[in-house]
């Protein structure tokens, strides 16, 4: 690369595109944290192969004296496994939650339906052994739609008290085309089976269902497919501010929104969150 000229940064700065100096640079800010987010989640994927031991009843780690809420099931997206939460699960656990469960489903799971009946089981055994009647469900991405179709779909909503989803696209995403290959990927677009059964009515559906989205997620496309939108459904928005699909389950600032939609039953309404992420109510 060869440079013909240097010019002093305010003179550079004029030059810019005012996208660039808008959302662009916002993107960029994003778009880094995601890679950076991608390499410590690589180095952690092994960790999260195998499924882990489940345990009568978890071990208290709490720190706060915060009141045990219902057990907490973590489902993580697409070709993925529980290492994702690695964070979020240490920020529930540190903020009074006892029983903070990770549900790994296979990468080679073709359908979201039939993963849904493995979550039913799975939600069954978490009440079975703790001895609860209902519990809270975090989901990110695919694994937020598994859920949601569990819940609407096969009855989940007498188990499952409220569902949080982290970019999660409710109404189907149009990203990567050729990503079609796969099964579950084809039930994740727009007008895919899986996505017109979940606009079907749902009266006296018993869940609340609380979805996180990004303003800058591009796996979501468009965005407000990561919204929910049903007449029938308990249902709140959260607009994250600032970051990018992979951050939504390590963020601090989503972690302390989780945790107040599961301690509270809802989000914080409309006033903007203290960390580097800003979060509205949509």
């Amino acid at each position: 690369m060869k440079v013909t000229s240097v010019l002093p940064l305010t003179a550079l700065r004029q030059r810019l595109p005012a996208r660039l100096t808008g959302l662009s640079l916002a993107l960029l800010k994003a778009t880094a944290l995601e890679l950076a987010i991608l390499a410590g989640h690589l180095i952690l994927y092994p960790s999260g192969v195998l499924p882990e031991r489940r345990h009568p009843r978890a071990l208290p780690s709490a720190r706060l004296p915060t009141a045990d809420g219902p057990p907490v099931l973590l489902l993580h997206g697409f070709i993925d496994n529980r290492s994702v939460f690695v964070l979020l699960r240490r920020a529930l656990e540190q903020h009074g939650r006892q029983h903070v469960e990770s549900l790994n489903y296979s990468p080679l799971t073709c359908d979201i339906q039939a993963a849904a009946t493995l979550l039913a089981r799975r939600v069954e055994d978490v009440c079975a052994r703790t001895g609860r009647q209902r519990i809270d469900i975090v989901g990110h991405s695919l694994g937020g739609l598994i859920a949601r179709y569990y819940v609407q779909r096969l009855g989940g909503d007498a188990r499952v008290r409220t569902l949080v989803t982290l970019g999660t696209p409710h109404a189907g995403t149009r990203v990567a085309p050729l990503a079609d290959a796969h099964p579950i990927v084809r039930q994740m677009r727009p007008g895919s089976s899986v996505v017109e059964e979940l606009k079907r009515p749902a009266p006296g559906c018993g869940t609340r269902i609380v979805s996180f989205w990004s303003d800058l997620d591009q796996l979501m496309v468009p965005l407000e497919t990561a919204c929910v939108d049903h007449p029938d459904l308990d249902v709140q928005n959260v607009r994250v501010t600032g970051i990018g699909h992979l951050a939504l389950p390590v963020h601090p600032a989503v972690a302390a929104g989780v945790r107040r939609v599961l301690d509270t039953g809802q989000a914080e309404g409309g006033r903007p969150a203290t960390s580097t992420g800003g979060m509205t109510v949509a």
